[in-house]
């Protein structure tokens, strides 16, 4: 009975370590690629009538670069401008599994 419990405990111990870890590495990356496509979207080109909030999926290729999947926006401007600035750059971040989606959440402010 005793050796029952204690493989239970060591079984529990290993997969909450391993849940925690994995969860942290993927808020680093996660922040990483916020930053970058923080930076990559400054200073846009166009004036905007209103605020906006588009979620940009994206995924990161075995170059290290962003591949835009897709623009959730009905505003072909803001689409095209986001694709544009995005598509094919460079990202700090370095990831073990190049097939996962992101999904970025994308506020454009009218600057007053």
């Amino acid at each position: 009975m005793k050796s029952i419990k204690m493989l239970l405990l060591a079984v529990v111990i290993t997969f909450s370590s391993a849940i925690s870890a994995s969860t942290a590495t993927e808020n680093v990356e996660t922040n990483a690629i916020t930053t970058d496509v923080t930076k990559l979207l400054k200073n846009p080109k166009f004036l905007l009538e209103n605020d906006e909030l588009v979620n940009v999926t994206l995924m990161i290729n075995k170059d290290n670069e962003l591949v835009v999947l897709s623009v959730d926006s009905d505003n072909f401007e803001i689409s095209e401008f986001i694709k544009g600035r995005l598509n094919y750059s460079k990202v700090s971040v370095e990831l073990d599994n190049k097939s996962k989606k992101f999904i970025v959440p994308v506020r454009l402010t009218i600057e007053e």
